[in-house]
């Protein structure tokens, strides 16, 4: 592994992608990584990485830990889709992912805060959460 950060968004989106709860919601297609503008609503948008070494671990391993965001995009009347999103998605991330070739010692929940669109012409509503995790890996 090369960077510890596809770690944990791979192992975030299998767990969003295999969850029927989510998929009732979002289209798995709409489940993806990179630019936070949404291509299709809703959507959830894996992005802004973000590492923190903490070192050296056993085995010629090394320790970092990882925040990345998860941006939920809605068009309704109100700010109620996006919710109903982040809290399935909470549910969903309530335990650590199981990634492939490392280990999570450390996992965070996510938390969500949510925001409108300061334009009244349009009903977007747009949620980010944070989940981070300290991940053992070899490069």
């Amino acid at each position: 592994m090369i960077d510890p950060t596809i770690t944990l968004q791979t192992a975030v989106r299998k767990t969003l992608i295999e969850s029927p709860e989510v998929l009732a919601l979002v289209d798995a297609d709409s489940i993806r990584t990179g630019p936070t503008r949404p291509d299709n609503f809703p959507s959830v948008i894996l992005a802004n990485p973000q590492t923190m070494n903490l070192g050296r671990a056993a085995g010629g391993q090394y320790c970092t830990r990882v925040f990345l965001d998860l941006h939920i995009w809605a068009m309704d009347a109100g700010a109620n889709l996006a919710q109903n999103i982040g809290a399935v998605l909470t549910h969903v991330l309530w335990d650590a992912p199981t990634p492939d070739g490392a280990i999570f010692v450390d996992y965070t929940r996510p938390s969500f805060r949510y925001i409108r669109d300061p334009d009244p012409d349009k009903s977007y509503a747009h949620g980010v959460g944070t989940v981070e995790a300290a991940i053992l890996w070899r490069p």
